[in-house]
């Protein structure tokens, strides 16, 4: 999927003139909205200290959380054009926990609470992302990044059932 297409209708095969691309038609400033906030939260131009590797391998990681089995395909094929090292590409397998590699540790723990219970996150939790080095702007871009694909999956999971029910 090119970066500029609308990857939430791609993923739910929302095909141009159909019912549903006439519903979204109406809220075409949302979707808008919503892709320009999935290329800046996953391929910004200045990624900080979060490479764009590592934006798609967290992405695929909470994609597969969300057994979302189309986004878990558009994250890895992301993962893939950011010529992800191994080190990155390891972060989307939800059996692995970082290993001993505390930053990547801290990334994987941080991403697995909020995504799976983000009622439970604590203050301790940000300093645990501090004390493994994250910069305070690479923790607010990662909780954009997690909040962000979040939204994107409920998002599609909605539209999905309302094109089954159509």
């Amino acid at each position: 999927m090119a970066e500029n297409e609308d990857v939430i209708a791609a993923i739910v095969g929302i095909e141009p003139g159909s019912a549903m691309a006439g519903v979204l038609s109406a809220r075409a400033d949302i979707m808008a909205l919503t892709q320009k906030t999935h290329d800046s939260a996953l391929t910004p131009e200045n990624p900080g200290g979060l490479s764009h590797a590592e934006r798609a391998a967290l992405a695929w990681r909470i994609a597969k959380i969300n057994d979302h089995k189309a986004f878990e395909d558009h994250f890895e094929a992301l993962l893939e054009k950011a010529g992800a090292p191994d080190a990155a590409a390891r972060m989307a397998d939800i059996w692995f926990d970082g290993g001993s590699d505390i930053r990547a540790k801290a990334l994987i723990r941080h991403v697995d609470l909020v995504a799976h219970a983000p009622k439970q996150a604590t203050r301790r939790d940000i300093e645990l992302l501090q004390e493994a080095g994250l910069a305070d702007d690479d923790i607010v871009r990662l909780s954009e990044l997690v909040a962000f694909v979040s939204y994107q999956i409920r998002v599609a999971v909605g539209l999905e059932l309302m094109r089954g029910l159509a």
